[in-house]
């Protein structure tokens, strides 16, 4: 399964597939409705 590697601000597209976050801050600007990630949880912890 390929990865793909694209910043919290570009826009989900549908071929995206799953989004997951990894990140020790949550991006600034970005709202949790707008990162259309995979899991509805949020873990500052790495």
């Amino acid at each position: 399964m390929p990865v793909q590697i694209k910043r919290a601000y570009d826009e989900a597209e549908k071929e995206d597939g799953m989004r997951i976050l990894v990140d020790r801050l949550w991006p600034r600007g970005v709202s949790k409705e707008d990162a259309k990630l995979e899991y509805d949880q949020y873990h500052d912890i790495i």
